[in-house]
């Protein structure tokens, strides 16, 4: 196997066991000619003197090279995908990095205990160039809110960014994502009420030219989906009880332990599976009431049965947990649409 060799070293350690194996040569054999034969190993040892300082000194404060490969995984993991799937406007998927890479710069200390693979806190990327990333990602988002001349929009964008920056930032007043029911709240505002209702406003008015109407479709989706926030918003803090103790963020897992919050997170998506099932069951067309009622049964089944093999001690359990409940939230936007 090819082993990197320190060239410096290297040279070093040759001029050394020259210069030790031709005393010995030349003391042990007295029949050598020692003025031609110590010529001649004088010259080779100044060819080696020569060659051992052109090797310039080792830098051990470079940084290893980096590929375009290597940051453009980066950046994947800077705008935390799970977060941005089911977006589909682009104003909103670039106002949901610029607010994720908002809380990232806030929370590199915290994130160095808790998601030691996030770029700022592992050192791929600099709070310089995650701060760039950030400000031409939320100019673009609300130029193009002004853009498509549509209030809804440009509204949930603003509404998107203050409480963002409130949830983030660490200056007085702000920094919310301290206080339990102040995160929870944003959360909740941001995930559940404004991007389903300003954005169903958007596309109804200013896309379609349709006369604003909310369907039974739309009601249930916001009423349903307020649960599942509500559940994102309480289940993201349990694998990161450790690194929030340590630096004062009082979550509900904080304060109420693990245990008790992932159940409550279980029982509340299971009344949310319950609700949405006689909400499908109530519908007078039978091939909207089969798929919305199995539907729903079909996935709080898989809710249970994986919850019942969690180890609340293992936190990547945990975390994978959670991408299984997001992944639980976008399956809900499949079903909502046969919801009449």
């Amino acid at each position: 196997r090819n082993v990197p060799v320190n060239q410096n070293v290297y040279q070093g350690d040759r001029l050394k066991l020259f210069q030790k194996s031709s005393s010995i040569l030349i003391n042990n054999h007295p029949s050598i000619r020692k003025p031609i034969f110590s010529h001649g190993l004088r010259c080779l040892q100044s060819r080696l003197e020569y060659e051992h300082t052109l090797q310039p000194e080792p830098n051990h404060n470079q940084k290893p090279k980096t590929t375009l490969a290597a940051q453009l995984d980066a950046f994947y993991r800077f705008t935390r995908p799970h977060t941005v799937i089911g977006t589909g406007l682009l104003p909103a998927l670039l106002m949901n990095v610029c607010v994720v890479g908002m809380n990232q710069l806030y929370d590199i200390q915290i994130d160095k205990v808790n998601k030691p693979d996030l770029p700022l806190a592992r050192g791929d990327f600099s709070v310089e160039f995650g701060s760039a990333i950030v400000a031409t990602f939320s100019i673009l988002s609300l130029a193009m809110g002004f853009a498509f001349k549509s209030p809804p929009l440009l509204s949930a964008l603003v509404i998107w960014f203050l409480l963002g920056s409130a949830y983030s930032v660490d200056l007085p007043f702000l920094r919310w994502k301290k206080y339990p029911l102040l995160a929870a709240a944003c959360i909740l505002c941001v995930r559940a009420l404004v991007i389903n209702l300003a954005f169903f406003v958007h596309i109804q008015k200013y896309v379609l030219g349709k006369p604003i109407m909310f369907t039974k479709a739309s009601v249930f989706g916001t009423t349903f989906m307020s649960f599942f926030v509500a559940v994102i918003a309480l289940f993201k803090d349990i694998p990161d009880v450790e690194g929030d103790q340590h630096y004062g963020i009082q979550s509900f897992s904080v304060q109420l332990g693990k245990e008790r919050v992932f159940w409550l997170c279980i029982s509340m998506l299971l009344m949310a599976y319950g609700g949405a099932v006689v909400v499908g069951a109530s519908s007078p067309y039978p091939l909207s009431m089969m798929i919305t009622v199995f539907g729903h049964c079909m996935l709080a089944s898989i809710l249970w049965l994986r919850a019942q093999g969690v180890d609340l001690k293992n936190n990547a359990a945990l975390a994978s947990f959670y991408m299984f409940i997001w992944n639980l939230f976008y399956a809900e936007y499949f079903l909502i649409p046969f919801v009449r």
